[in-house]
């Protein structure tokens, strides 16, 4: 049975630059409790209110769902269903009893006890960047992803431990869409021995990802279904709207006990109502749809209320990220997941286009939100770039960096008083406390070392070739790529995985759902 006690990681030597942020005397990264007071943006009542409003929603303006067995599902489960205009109203009683049966918390099974990630509660998780078409560096620009980029960014977040949970990562363009499921399980099965994400792109592909992963993790049909060995992302078509490869990818997902993660794409003033409150009903409305059709499918399937939530420049209509509208968002949206007690995704972004100071700030910005907000699932927390339209290899590492800060800022550290009183009484008025014998047996590990900042003065750095973050960050994930070795230890397994991948290959892969 997967342990559900946070590991405390064992003692290291002094940290070099491809290490992963962890030091001397301080607890691992692998597991993070939020520590820290929820922020609101709302007071009860209105959330109360928006959650009011959103059933009203479903119930007298519905939502469309363009997936006939979707529909069936609906209709037996006794929802009001109009298949002409493939409009579906869900009742208030149906919403409930889905709630009543969603998990609160459940665990994402890593390869190992030690690798399971917690999901709700108290309880976060970062995940790298997932999606983007694009993947560039300082070295050589912006380019279409590969199979070779793709590969990176799962390595470099293997390594990391403060990456929690795999993501999606790059879209790589030179794999055909029928095939490409299987080089993304192969590749994460192979790299990492942490949780798992997996597309939702039709039965066809959702069963050969299954298959896989039962093939991976050494596990038997019921070992599968009885715990969730992975997670996929739902995007509802806001607004009001599921398409019907989302459909399936909840049926799929939930029949087999697998996590769907119910992520509306509410952008106020474009998909969503221009106001923040607007925005949070029509997403919180659309995210219980997925809830409920998650749990008519199988009762007590892990699901996650997931919000993308932020505005757009009215100028241009671009998504904006890191805005004061996006942090108010996230408030919210932590607020309306604690109602409804399910899990809550959130997502840290930027729009901007290179790894500078709008990235760093407009990334704090969403970040610090979301954790502030209590948020279980932080994804694209490493990488994104230009609105997810790219990752960055040098924005991955910068971005794990602040990560890294969360996480120690999360930490229950001991306030060692005893001593204190003695270390104040050796050090003589105007004196310093370098060499102080207090000093001296804790200064290894007494502060956060840092993975790219450079503390060292002017001269120093100067000398030594007055390397930006950014540039620091390139050296850095090369060193990581350059040294990296894979974790996996099961060699008939690993052969049997590039069997069946190249067997399906062979055979065609699969299509995409319509």
């Amino acid at each position: 049975m997967i342990g559900e006690q946070g590991e405390r990681g064992g003692r290291r030597g002094r940290r070099a630059a491809t290490d992963t942020g962890v030091f001397p005397g301080k607890p691992s990264y692998r597991r993070l409790t939020n520590t820290l007071g929820r922020q609101k943006s709302f007071s009860d009542d209105q959330i109360a209110q928006i959650h009011e409003t959103a059933l009203r929603v479903l119930e007298k303006l519905g939502i469309k769902v363009l997936n006939p067995q979707a529909l069936d599902y609906f209709a037996r489960a006794g929802a009001k269903v109009n298949r002409a205009e493939q409009m579906v109203f869900i009742d208030r009683g149906l919403v409930a009893e889905a709630l009543s049966t969603a998990p609160h918390t459940f665990w994402l099974a890593g390869a190992s006890p030690e690798r399971s990630v917690p999901i709700g509660g108290d309880n976060l998780a970062f995940l790298c960047v997932g999606g983007p078409p694009n993947v560039t560096d300082i070295d050589r620009g912006k380019r279409a992803g590969t199979l070779a980029d793709m590969q990176a960014f799962l390595k470099l977040s293997q390594h990391f431990e403060v990456l929690h949970v795999l993501g999606s990562s790059v879209e790589p363009q030179d794999v055909p869409i029928e095939t490409r499921h299987l080089k993304q399980l192969e590749s994460q099965l192979l790299l990492s021995d942490k949780p798992l994400f997996a597309y939702a792109r039709g039965t066809a592909q959702t069963e050969d990802v299954f298959e896989l992963i039962r093939i991976g993790r050494g596990l038997s049909e019921h070992d599968f279904e009885t715990r969730a060995w992975c997670f996929t992302v739902i995007n509802t078509n806001s607004p009001r709207q599921l398409d019907y490869p989302m459909c399936q990818g909840i049926i799929d997902f939930a029949r087999a006990g697998q996590a769907s993660v119910i992520t509306p794409f509410t952008l106020a003033g474009a998909m969503a109502p221009v106001t923040i409150g607007g925005a949070l009903t029509l997403q919180h409305a659309e995210a219980l749809s997925g809830v409920v059709l998650s749990q008519i499918v199988r009762p007590g399937a892990p699901v996650v209320y997931g919000s993308f939530t932020s505005n757009v420049d009215m100028r241009s209509g671009s998504p904006a990220f890191g805005t004061p509208e996006f942090v108010r968002a996230a408030f919210g949206a932590g607020q309306l997941a604690r109602h409804v007690g399910l899990p809550w995704r959130g997502s840290a972004a930027t729009a901007s286009n290179t790894p500078d100071a709008q990235s760093a700030y407009e990334f704090l910005n969403s970040a610090w939100g979301s954790v502030l907000a209590g948020v279980n699932m932080m994804i694209h927390a490493a990488g994104w770039l230009e609105s997810g339209l790219a990752a960055s290899l040098e924005k991955f590492i910068l971005d794990v960096e602040m990560l890294q800060v969360f996480a120690e800022v999360l930490q229950q550290s001991d306030l060692e008083l005893d001593g204190v009183f003695e270390a104040i009484a050796e050090v003589q008025p105007g004196g310093h406390f370098f060499a102080a014998q207090h000093t001296m047996e804790r200064y290894q590990r007494a502060f956060y070392s840092p993975l790219v900042s450079d503390w060292r003065n002017f001269g120093q750095w100067s000398e030594d070739g007055a390397r930006t973050a950014t540039m620091r960050a390139n050296l850095i994930w090369k060193k990581v790529l350059e040294n990296f070795e894979p974790p996996f230890a099961h060699p008939a397994r690993a052969e049997a995985i590039t069997d069946f991948v190249a067997r399906r290959t062979a055979e065609g892969g699969a299509p995409i759902a319509a």
